[in-house]
C-alpha cells in the first residue's frame, strides 16, 4: 500500500518546484508531517520554504553533542529570522554514556561498526523520536551531493525508519541553486560554508575539503565514499 502511495505521489508530483511539493505535503498532511533539519544549506533553503507556506508545521534537529559551534549559532539566527521555535531532540545520556565507557570519546575513527554505532545512538534513535506520531517525513537531500543519493526520488518509502514516507522537494536540485536561492532570499545559513564546508555534521567527523573535491569528501573522510551515510538517510 505504502509503495503504491510513493508512486502515485512521484506521477503526480512530476516537475512539480520544491515549493509545489512542500504546499500538496503541508496542506494535505497537516499535523501529520514533520522537517528533519541538519542546518545544511539545504535545510536552510526548506525551512524557508515551509515557514513561507505553513510557519506551524513541525521543524526540529538533532544535537549530537559534537555539533561545531557555529551550527548552535545558526540553531538561534533561524529562529530569530523566522519567528520559529525549532525543535531539539538529544540523544539518551545513558547509552551515550555506556558508549563512551566501553569504546572511548572518539570510537569512531576506530571502525565504521564503531563509527555506525556512534551515529545510531547520537541521530537515529533521536531521529525515532522525533518522527514519533508522523507518517511524512521532508529531507534536504539532493541527488548531487553523494554517490549514495544517485537514486533518490522526490518521495520515497523510507523502510529504515519504520516505513514511513520521505519526502525530498531539493532532490533535482544543483548546489548553485541552493546558493541562489539562499542569496536572493538572504537566508541564514552556517558560515562553515565561507570556510570550505559544503557538508557540516559533526565536528569530529567533518573537516574543509579542497576545490574540485567530492561535496561530502569531508565527511567521514577516512571511509569510502559509498559507505558516507549516517543511517538517517540509508538506503
Amino acid at each position: 500500500m505504502q509503495e503504491f502511495i510513493v508512486q502515485e505521489h512521484n506521477v503526480k508530483l512530476k516537475g512539480s518546484s520544491p515549493e509545489e511539493v512542500l504546499n500538496y505535503f503541508l496542506t494535505e498532511y497537516k499535523g501529520n508531517i514533520a522537517f528533519a533539519s541538519s542546518l545544511g544549506a539545504e535545510d536552510q533553503v526548506v525551512t524557508h520554504m515551509i515557514v513561507s507556506i505553513d510557519p506551524s508545521a513541525k521543524i526540529f534537529t538533532l544535537d549530537t553533542g559534537r555539533l561545531f559551534p557555529e551550527t548552535y549559532d545558526l540553531i538561534d539566527r533561524t529562529n530569530s529570522r523566522y519567528k520559529i521555535k525549532m525543535e531539539v531532540y538529544f540523544p539518551a545520556a545513558k547509552k551515550v554514556e555506556k558508549m563512551v565507557w566501553e569504546k572511548g570519546i572518539n570510537l569512531f575513527y576506530e571502525s565504521i561498526e564503531n563509527r555506525k554505532l556512534c551515529c545510531h545512538i547520537r541521530k537515529i534513535e533521536p531521529l525515532h523520536r522525533a518522527l514519533e506520531g508522523f507518517d511524512f517525513w521532508i529531507t534536504g537531500l539532493r541527488r548531487e551531493q553523494s554517490v549514495t543519493r544517485n537514486n533518490n526520488a522526490v518521495v520515497e518509502l523510507d523502510n529504515n525508519n519504520h516505513g514511513r514516507i520521505k519526502i525530498n522537494p531539493l532532490i533535482n536540485w544543483t548546489e548553485k541553486q541552493v546558493w541562489d536561492y539562499i542569496e536572493k532570499h538572504k537566508i541564514p545559513y552556517n558560515k562553515l560554508h565561507d570556510k570550505g564546508f559544503p557538508s557540516i555534521g559533526c565536528q569530529p567527523c567533518t573537516r574543509a575539503i579542497e576545490p574540485g573535491d567530492d561535496l561530502r569528501a569531508g565527511r567521514w573522510w577516512w571511509e569510502h565514499p559509498e559507505l558516507k551515510e549516517c543511517g538517517l538517510h540509508q538506503k
